[in-house]
């Protein structure tokens, strides 16, 4: 299910905006814990104002919680608090817990896939795969929050790599990776396909000692500038940090 994007993601009819440059763009990748802080309280609103804050065009959400007769719809809260389009990609979905990926982005999302990684009896995994239209530029962007255990992600990885095989729009990759280990087979693998990119520490949020969120894009030329949202807000509000990417045309 998502906001604003029919159930069948058919492609929208949308307004000739051709004279419009969108260029620079920023994108983000913020896993939100839930929308639980470091200090353990449940605050959707301080999600909220960290993502009015990064003013980001796109932004990819890992640990939302979208709804269920026992799970808040965080995702309908922070659509409304930016005034962005949402897209829901839920890996648990169950009448009383749906939970998972999500994105929210100030351009249309004209359609959607989803992308089921899950791995065994791991907890279940999956990737949202949205086609942006930026005044009539298109990117597909592949928001995803891989496993925990080594080879699960490797598997992952394989499945999202083979996805990219025939791309005809830039494609942005971004997530949490949960990758620990800055020379695994898994970075090695994504550096290959999306060359290698800079990978600020965002985890935990408090004080980062690992690049756990990544922000991967093809062509890797149109990669301007990687940062991290630090900002005091923005290191209570959930144990990682989002990370930004500046993107041109």
């Amino acid at each position: 299910m998502m906001d604003d994007v029919t159930a069948d993601v058919a492609p929208l009819r949308l307004r000739a905006a051709a004279d419009l440059d969108p260029w620079p763009l920023t994108v983000a990748t913020y896993n939100i814990h839930g929308a639980v802080g470091c200090d353990g309280r449940f605050a959707p609103q301080r999600v909220a104002d960290v993502l009015l804050e990064m003013n980001a065009d796109i932004v990819a959400l890992q640990e939302v919680p979208l709804g269920g007769s026992r799970t808040p719809n965080v995702l309908a809260a922070l659509r409304d608090a930016t005034g962005f389009s949402a897209a829901e990609g839920p890996a648990c979905d169950t009448p009383e817990r749906r939970y998972g990926n999500a994105v929210l982005s100030r351009y249309p999302i004209v359609s959607l896939r989803s992308i089921d990684l899950s791995f065994g009896s791991r907890e279940p995994r999956g990737a949202l795969d949205a086609d942006v239209d930026c005044h009539g530029h298109l990117l597909r962007v592949v928001a995803t929050h891989l496993g925990l255990r080594f080879a699960e992600r490797r598997a992952q990885i394989r499945k999202l790599l083979q996805m990219f095989d025939t791309e005809e729009m830039p494609v942005i990759l971004l997530g949490d990776i949960n990758e620990w280990f800055i020379w695994g087979r898994s970075l090695r693998w994504l550096a290959s396909h999306f060359q290698a990119v800079p990978a600020p520490r965002t985890f935990p949020s408090r004080r980062p000692l690992f690049a756990l969120d990544r922000i991967w894009i093809r062509p890797r030329h149109r990669l301007v500038h990687v940062e991290v949202h630090g900002t005091p807000l923005a290191r209570v509000a959930s144990d990682h940090l989002p990370l930004i990417a500046h993107i041109d045309g």
